[in-house]
């Protein structure tokens, strides 16, 4: 499983990094980038998918691999 943040949506809100900061970066700017390449590490799904949720721009999205 991978995670892809659309740098285009993107707002800055970090709500996706407050709950996995073990699956997000920041830039410079504040804005969200995948951190390891976006793969989720197994076991951590279902914190990938409660910071998807939680993104009030919908600028994550989960690629099955």
């Amino acid at each position: 499983m991978r995670i892809v943040v659309d740098s285009e949506k993107c707002e800055g809100h970090n709500r996706c990094y407050s709950i996995a900061p073990e699956l997000f970066d920041v830039d410079d700017y504040g804005y969200a980038t995948e951190a390891n390449g976006g793969v989720v590490p197994e076991g951590m799904e279902d914190k990938a998918r409660l910071a998807i949720d939680n993104c009030p721009e919908y600028a994550i999205t989960i690629v099955e691999e």
